[in-house]
């Protein structure tokens, strides 16, 4: 949760009055349909977003809470307004809600309603020789290239410090100064002295200590990025072969330690693919029905909603819909597992939610199978 600004520090609590009329406006205007709504303090901050399929009963719900430190409580203490809208569905209302808070990033709403138990990213850092990290999703503001989402960060991470090893790629602090070879000054400032471990047991090409230079890093980085990609099995063929290589001179307990490497780099290789499969599963017109009748049309691929719009109900719908069709599964895009990071979030959301609805599936179609869906009838 985001630290208390000073002006949320010295804002005075709502009253008790203020509550009472919240509780009133609630009672006489909201509605029991899907929607979103949102907690405003005296100033306009919005503190919190939040979603329902009925509006009427969650807000209601918040007024009912026993006990002063439960978030509900703590949240209406915060709030001298509420605002609500109405969404067609559910699965509407779960895209607005997600969108209110990448907007606005309210305080009490904790870490953009991600599910960071289950699931984490491969990230390549910026800046002069990147490095490979696991983390659990997307910093604010960050531009990094991030690849996933995958099960069992433990496991992610041996994969990772065992690609690491093999390529030569750094895994050292942040703020480590780089002195690649070809740097100009690096030998009237730089005491090759030895400073890492990991260079010296040739597991780092030493991009700190003049051990390479920028080209030749980038060289490495380039094949693990292809490795991310699922284009290169270059990693995995030269584990193999040292594996055997050992194996053949009889050096057995090298070679199990070997085979062991392999596995996780293979364990790791086979979640790209079915992350891929997943997220190319995820391709279709999905049509979602609305609160009375308000039906909504989602252009859904590679897991993210590139179009939507009202369920066409005349001729001149029905042809906008074929257009937009056309505008979003027509360009070829490159299987990868990277992910842009503004749509982390949302691929989540979509797995999520066909992943616990799956007769949902029932309601989508093929891009080439939509002329049943064209007009509402």
């Amino acid at each position: 949760m985001r630290a208390l600004s000073k002006v949320a520090v010295l804002r005075p609590p709502t009253s008790d009055e203020q509550l009472a009329e919240l509780h009133a406006h609630v009672r006489a205007n909201a509605g029991d349909r899907p929607g979103v709504y949102r907690m405003l303090a005296s100033d306009g901050e919005i503190v919190y977003v939040g979603k329902s399929k009925r509006v009427r009963s969650r807000l209601l719900s918040y007024f009912r809470c026993a006990f002063p430190e439960e978030k509900g409580a703590r949240i209406l203490r915060e709030a001298a307004r509420i605002e609500w809208e109405y969404v067609p569905s559910e699965f509407a209302a779960l895209l607005a809600e997600l969108r209110l808070i990448k907007r606005y990033r309210p305080r009490f709403n904790v870490a953009m309603k991600r599910d960071a138990r289950n699931y984490c990213f491969i990230k390549i850092t910026k800046g002069p020789a990147p490095k490979l990290v696991v983390v659990r999703g997307p910093g604010q503001d960050d531009s990094a290239v991030y690849y996933g989402p995958f099960m069992g960060a433990v496991g992610v991470s041996e994969a990772l410090r065992e690609l690491n090893d093999i390529l030569g790629l750094r895994d050292c602090a942040n703020d480590q100064r780089m002195n690649f070879a070809d740097q100009p000054e690096l030998f009237e400032t730089l005491q090759r002295t030895p400073g890492c471990i990991r260079y010296e047991v040739k597991k780092c090409l030493g991009p700190c200590v003049g051990g390479c230079t920028v080209q030749q890093y980038d060289q490495r980085l380039a094949l693990a990025r292809a490795f991310l990609d699922g284009t290169d099995d270059g990693p995995i063929e030269l584990l193999r072969r040292d594996m055997e290589a050992a194996s053949e001179r009889l050096e057995y307990e090298r070679a199990a330690v070997l085979r062991d490497k392999l596995r996780r780099l293979e364990a790791l290789r086979g979640q790209f693919a079915r992350l891929r499969f997943a997220v190319e599963t995820l391709s279709f017109v999905y049509t979602v029905p609305g609160f009375e009748g308000a039906d909504r049309v989602y252009l859904i691929r590679r897991g993210r909603v590139r179009a939507e719009l009202d369920r066409p109900s005349s001729p001149a719908d029905a042809v906008q819909l074929l257009r937009l069709v056309e505008e979003v599964y027509t360009p070829v895009e490159r299987d990868s597992s990277q992910i842009p990071t503004h749509e982390i979030d949302e691929l989540l959301l979509l797995s999520s939610w066909f992943r616990r609805f799956p007769g949902e599936l029932e309601r989508t179609s093929a891009t080439g199978g939509i002329a049943p869906l064209a007009v509402a009838s």
